[in-house]
């Protein structure tokens, strides 16, 4: 039997309280069930379901392989099965709505194939799509105990109802992601104040030398490292440290790596062993995924000795001031790698008027816009005709002329670079 349906008036009335209603809230729960609570007003039903699609609004903390992000039932259990063929693929004839786009009314449903049951007593069904901008974002729902409970005219009906739906629900999940935005950039801002903290705010003193360093994160927080760590006997450890990846996730690992390195300078400073200690420790606190490059050494400025090891990093530069150049390539494989593999220690003497870079590899591998990149060559003719400078203006000057080459505002990896400067 068909249900008798109220005049135009009581309609248009209808409606017009539920978006008033809906229009005083964002949150989008409460806007399905005012959705449903205005629908049985105009449609009778013993059942009814607002659904909403994950794909179309990427919902947050929804599982990606559901179907369905959010919904709101009347007359069904309370708690549906997770694995309902429904909700997670998109089965029966709500599904069958949401791949077509048209409105679908069945007489009995136990003689239509599409039907998935998913509540004793339902006789007949009235689907229709929620759609916007030509896309369907969701599907309400109407059963009936009864055979022939609805007719077309019920499935236009429910349409009007399903217009102020689709408008209310983008409103609300528009609001939640720029909520979710705002929240997300305020703990990124505090991420990368925290991360600002761990590195040097300036480099030391030290009689006879200049140094320099700079940390440029792709995004507000990186993977990048590096540090000056003042010695016994007046010597300093030096550490430029890049973590595989980007953001948040290489920005623990920098921590992490950070933290054992300050842990182990406290037993020992011995080139060897420090680096073997670290990377002991990243293997058992990191996914083997990740790892870390890194070159640490130790800088003795009484003799200008500087003992290092390269841990997979870009070779620092050690530029002579007689014109010659030296790689500092002494060393082992990168640090939290699942195999640790024993490497060797390199020992360089850096006399007046020498210039050592330690950098990542963001400040040479990036491309101009025919795809060349920067490279070491470019690197050391650039050091070159720097060093007369302080060792400040010479890390200034290389993200300068590195930024002009890539024709970019932003780098596109984390840009790393220390400076240390041997004076005449």
């Amino acid at each position: 039997m068909t249900i008798t349906m109220p005049d135009l008036s009581q309609r248009y009335a209808t409606l017009l309280e539920m978006a008033q209603r809906i229009s005083r809230t964002f949150d989008l729960p409460e806007i399905l069930e005012l959705l449903l609570d205005a629908v049985r007003q105009v449609v009778p039903y013993d059942a009814a379901g607002v659904f909403v699609l994950n794909h179309s609004l990427g919902l947050p903390g929804t599982p990606e392989d559901r179907v369905v992000a959010a919904m709101a039932t009347v007359g069904f259990e309370p708690n549906p099965n997770r694995e309902d063929p429904m909700l997670r693929s998109g089965k029966g004839i709500i599904g069958h709505v949401i791949q077509t786009g048209f409105p679908v009314v069945v007489e009995d449903v136990r003689l239509d194939e599409r039907y998935v049951a998913g509540r004793a007593g339902t006789i007949s069904e009235l689907a229709v799509p929620i759609s916007s901008n030509g896309k369907v974002i969701g599907a309400l729902n109407l059963e009936s105990d009864r055979r022939g409970a609805y007719a077309d005219s019920d499935a236009g009906e429910l349409e009007y109802f399903a217009a102020v739906a689709a408008i209310s629900i983008e409103k609300a999940v528009l609001h939640h992601q720029v909520v979710e935005k705002q929240h997300l950039e305020h703990h990124l801002a505090l991420a990368h104040e925290v991360q600002v903290n761990l590195l040097p705010a300036s480099a030391p003193r030290i009689h006879g030398y200049d140094l320099a360093g700079v940390n440029v994160p792709t995004m507000e927080i990186g993977g990048d490292y590096f540090d000056y760590l003042p010695l016994d006997g007046g010597r300093l450890a030096l550490v430029v440290a890049d973590v595989s990846g980007k953001g948040m996730a290489a920005a623990l690992i920098m921590a992490t790596f950070r933290a054992s390195l300050r842990a182990e300078l406290r037993r020992t400073s011995g080139v060897e062993e420090i680096v073997s200690a670290v990377d002991s420790l990243l293997r058992e606190s990191i996914d083997h995924a990740r790892y870390v490059t890194a070159v640490y050494g130790v800088l003795d400025p009484a003799t200008g000795d500087f003992s290092y090891a390269n841990c997979g990093q870009t070779p620092p530069v050690l530029l002579r001031a007689d014109g010659s150049s030296v790689l500092l390539d002494k060393g082992r494989p990168a640090l939290g790698m699942p195999v640790s593999i024993a490497g060797e220690s390199g020992c360089v003497q850096l006399h007046p008027g020498d210039l050592l870079a330690i950098y990542t590899d963001g400040v040479v591998e990036l491309s101009d816009a025919a795809g060349e990149e920067f490279g070491l060559r470019h690197f050391e003719a650039l050091l070159r005709g720097l060093a007369p400078r302080p060792a400040a203006e010479i890390v200034h000057e290389v993200k300068r002329a590195t930024l002009s080459y890539s024709g970019l505002r932003t780098y596109e990896d984390d840009f790393t670079l220390m400076i240390v400067k041997r004076l005449a």
